[in-house]
C-alpha cells in the first residue's frame, strides 16, 4: 500500500469496466472470498495508520462488496481492540455472496451490526463502505441519510476505494449528495474520476494497494502524470539561436499584461529568443522587468519563413484584435499554443476553425489550452457538460481540432487526438488567480521552442511544472508574475 502522490510516476486510471474485468482475472485462481478478505485487511491497516491512537470506528456498510470490503475491516478493527459499529444499509438476504460470507464471519466475531448506529457519540475516525464503483446514480433513502451523517462527523472518513456517490470515470458526483472523504483506499485500479473534477476535493488523499494482484494488462483510458521531464544539460557550444524563437501575439488596448505575462514565461522557460507582438497599437514597446524581451510591432505580418521557424503564443489578452491575425498564423506558423482570445474568435468562426484543422495535414503542431468555459465553445455545448466528463470534452477537442489539448482547471488532461488522456497530479487552488493561464500558455511556448519536443511532451511537461509551483508555494492565491519565478525556480535540473 502506498500514498499515490509520495512519488513522481505515471500511473494507469482504469474506469469501471476496466476495474470489473481487472477483479475479475485477479480472482481467477484464487480461493473465494479472498480478494475481498485482502480488502478488509488493506483498509483496517490504513485506518490503523492514519489514527493509531484511535479507540472507535464506524463502519457505514451497503448493499454490494463494497459493504463486504468494510465487514472484513471490522474484524480486523475489533481484533486490534477497537470499539467498532457497523451500520448495515442493506438486506442481508440480497448481499452478493463475498459479500454475505463477510457479513457472517463478522456476525461470528462479535462485531456489533445494525441497520441504525448504536452510539451517539463521534467516533474516532469513519469508514466509508456503501457503495464505492458500484453506485450509478445518487444515493438516495437510508444511504443518503448515512453519506450526510458521515460529513458531518468531526473525525476523519476513510472511503473504501471511492467516496460513495462520486462518479468513477468522470470525477463528478453523481448528484448532490457525496461522501466528503479526507482520505480514500484505491483497491487493484486506480479510477480517473479521483484526479479530476470534483474528483480531488471528496477523495482527499489518495492511497493504493493492489492487494496482491498482478500488474493489470488490460490498457488504461488514462495516465496520473505527476513528474516532469529532467532538462537536458546545455552544451557550452550552444547559443540563443539553440533554443528557438517565441513570438506572443496578444495584448489588446487594456490586456498588455496577459502578453507580458506569457512573454516573461516563455522567456524563463528556456526560449532563445522572445517577441512580443502587443496588439494595442499604443501599448508600450518595453518590458521594464524584463527588458530582454524585444517588442516587434506588426511581428505576425513579417516574412513567412520567420513564422514558420517561430513557436507562436497567440490569444493572450488579445480581445477582439485577435481575429484579425489568426488566419495568418494558422497558415504561417511553425508551432504556435492557442489560447483565451484565440479559443473564442476560433469558436465562433467556421474558417478560423478549418484553418486550424488544416495545420495538421501540414505537419504543423498546434496546443489549445482552454478552461472549461472555452472548450465548452468550441465544443458547441454548455459547460456542465464539459465538466461532467472532462477525459471526454478534452479528446473530442483533440479529434475534432486535430491538436494536442489542454483542458485546463482541477485534474488538467492533457491529450493528442487518437491518443491516451493523461490527468496531471500537479496544482491548487492557489492558481485560482487572473493571469495564471497567461504564464502556462507562455511556459508551454518556451519549453516547446528550446527542448524540440513534441507538443504532447511540451504541454505535459509545463502542465506539470505549472502545479508543482503552486503545490510548493508558501502563497495562496498564487500571483501570476510571481509564479512565473516560482516556476523558473522548480524547474527540474
Amino acid at each position: 500500500m502506498e500514498r499515490v502522490l509520495s512519488r513522481a510516476d505515471h500511473w494507469p486510471l482504469h474506469g469501471t469496466a476496466g476495474s470489473r474485468l481487472i477483479e475479475q482475472q485477479a480472482m481467477a485462481g484464487l480461493e473465494a472470498h479472498t480478494l475481498m478478505r485482502r480488502a478488509g485487511s488493506a483498509v483496517a491497516a490504513l485506518a490503523r495508520a492514519l489514527c493509531p491512537h484511535a479507540r472507535s470506528v464506524w463502519i457505514a456498510c451497503g448493499p454490494g462488496n463494497n459493504g463486504g470490503d468494510g465487514l472484513e475491516a471490522a474484524i480486523h478493527l475489533l481484533a486490534a481492540g477497537l470499539r467498532v459499529e457497523v451500520t448495515l444499509a442493506a438486506d442481508a438476504a440480497r448481499l452478493p455472496s463475498d459479500a454475505q460470507n463477510a457479513l457472517k464471519r463478522a456476525q461470528a466475531a462479535g462485531v456489533p451490526i445494525s441497520n441504525e448506529r448504536l452510539s451517539n457519540e463521534a467516533p474516532d475516525i469513519a469508514i466509508d463502505a456503501l457503495l464505492g464503483i458500484g453506485g450509478h446514480r445518487e444515493p438516495t433513502g437510508e444511504l443518503a441519510r448515512w453519506v450526510t451523517e458521515l460529513n458531518e462527523l468531526p473525525c476523519p472518513v476513510l472511503a473504501v476505494d471511492l467516496p460513495s456517490g462520486l462518479n468513477a470515470d468522470t470525477g463528478q458526483p453523481h448528484g448532490n449528495i457525496c461522501v466528503v472523504a479526507t482520505h480514500t483506499l484505491a483497491l487493484l485500479t486506480l479510477k480517473p474520476g479521483l484526479f479530476t473534477g470534483s474528483g480531488r476535493d471528496l477523495a482527499g488523499e489518495v492511497w493504493f494497494d493492489t492487494l496482491g494482484a498482478a500488474p493489470a494488462t488490460l490498457p488504461p483510458i488514462a495516465w496520473l502524470t505527476n513528474t516532469g521531464a529532467r532538462a537536458t544539460p546545455r552544451r557550452h557550444a550552444q547559443h540563443k539561436g539553440s533554443f528557438g524563437d517565441v513570438a506572443v501575439v496578444g495584448g489588446a488596448p487594456g490586456m498588455v499584461g496577459a502578453a507580458l505575462l506569457a512573454a516573461r514565461a516563455a522567456h524563463a522557460a528556456g526560449a532563445g529568443r522572445v517577441y512580443v507582438n502587443l496588439l494595442d497599437p499604443d501599448g508600450p514597446g518595453l518590458d521594464t522587468l524584463r527588458p530582454e524581451l524585444m517588442f516587434r510591432p506588426s511581428w505576425w505580418e513579417g516574412p513567412a519563413e520567420a513564422l514558420g521557424a517561430s513557436t507562436v503564443i497567440c490569444g493572450c489578452g488579445g480581445g477582439d484584435a485577435v481575429r484579425a491575425v489568426l488566419p495568418r498564423l494558422l497558415s504561417s506558423a511553425g508551432r504556435l499554443v492557442l489560447d483565451a482570445d484565440a479559443l473564442n474568435a476560433i469558436a465562433s468562426d467556421s474558417a478560423l476553425q478549418q484553418l486550424l484543422t488544416a495545420r495538421r495535414a501540414r505537419d504543423r503542431e498546434t496546443v489549445l489550452t482552454p478552461h472549461p468555459l472555452e472548450a465548452a465553445r468550441l465544443l458547441d455545448m454548455k459547460t456542465g457538460a464539459v465538466q461532467a466528463d472532462r477525459l471526454n470534452a478534452a479528446q473530442q477537442l483533440a479529434e475534432r481540432y486535430h491538436c494536442v489539448v489542454v483542458l485546463k482547471g482541477s485534474g488538467s488532461v492533457v491529450v493528442a487526438a487518437s491518443g491516451t488522456p493523461s490527468i496531471n497530479a500537479s496544482g491548487n487552488a492557489a492558481l485560482a488567480s487572473a493571469g495564471t493561464g497567461d504564464v502556462l500558455a507562455g511556459w508551454l511556448g518556451g519549453c516547446w521552442s528550446s527542448t524540440s519536443s513534441l507538443a504532447l511532451q511540451a504541454a505535459r511537461q509545463a502542465t506539470w511544472l505549472h502545479g508543482h509551483a503552486a503545490d510548493h508555494s508558501s502563497f495562496s492565491p498564487l500571483r501570476a508574475a510571481d509564479l512565473i519565478e516560482a516556476m523558473h525556480a522548480a524547474s527540474p535540473a
